[in-house]
């Protein structure tokens, strides 16, 4: 098992997924994986969190600790042995950080940006909704993702959506040469909350490309809040 490069908190994650063409993902598979299905059918999600508590190689980073992070992901796996390992790629994502996305684009070779970003939140109670919205600015205008959510989280159902879009374990990303990274990300099972009212808002065909304009611009097939936790994210190697 490889040593951790990172670990910190996820918590208040908005996971807003939509369904999509396998063909519009062709370009973006990683060698050495395929893309993971639910059903039968194929999904992208935008992803909005706060990273908390955040160390490098055990070390915290002055002024880097705490951060908001947007994130286009769709899903794959990764046959090693006899061992499926289901995973996560990133089309784009965003933090306000620019340290944190040099790092990422140098050891990860993930397709990080730096852009500056805002985010409400507040948890339920018995008189109102929990709300968690996440925003970026891009070419003078902002992109909003955000969720509210009521009641207590639960953990998903065996076989559920929810559990396939929060159980994946392992990330890919691909270099130049036409190799892949794989990466561990390690934490335990997440609650959830059924999302009650979502908000998306803005220009996310030209922030992300034509391909995802026509998923992104309709109702997500699910959406929810999950609870979040401590993650450890190892250091990444390239698979043949």
């Amino acid at each position: 098992m490889n040593a951790p490069f990172l670990t910190a908190q996820w918590r208040r994650l908005v996971m807003l997924n939509f369904e999509i063409n396998p063909d519009a993902l062709r370009e973006f598979i990683p060698n050495g994986t395929e893309l993971d299905f639910w059903e039968g059918k194929t999904f992208v999600s935008l992803v909005a969190f706060q990273f908390l508590h955040t160390k490098v190689l055990g070390i915290p980073i002055p002024f880097h600790r705490n951060f908001d992070e947007v994130n286009l992901r769709f899903y794959v796996r990764h046959r090693a042995g006899s061992e499926w390992r289901r995973g996560v790629v990133f089309v784009r994502e965003v933090v306000p950080r620019f340290a944190i996305a040099a790092v990422a684009r140098w050891i990860y070779k993930e397709n990080y940006v730096s852009l500056p970003m805002r985010s409400t939140l507040m948890s339920p109670t018995p008189q109102s909704n929990g709300q968690a919205t996440y925003g970026w600015r891009h070419s003078g205008r902002w992109l909003t993702i955000g969720a509210e959510y009521t009641g207590d989280p639960f953990y998903p159902d065996s076989g559920s959506q929810e559990e396939f879009i929060t159980e994946h374990y392992w990330g890919y990303s691909s270099k130049q040469n036409r190799g892949t990274i794989e990466y561990q990300v390690e934490h335990p099972q997440w609650r959830v909350w059924e999302a009650t009212k979502i908000n998306l808002d803005g220009d996310f065909a030209g922030f992300y490309g034509e391909q995802f304009a026509a998923p992104l611009s309709s109702p997500p097939c699910s959406a929810f809040v999950a609870e979040g936790s401590p993650v450890t994210v190892r250091q990444g190697q390239r698979i043949s």
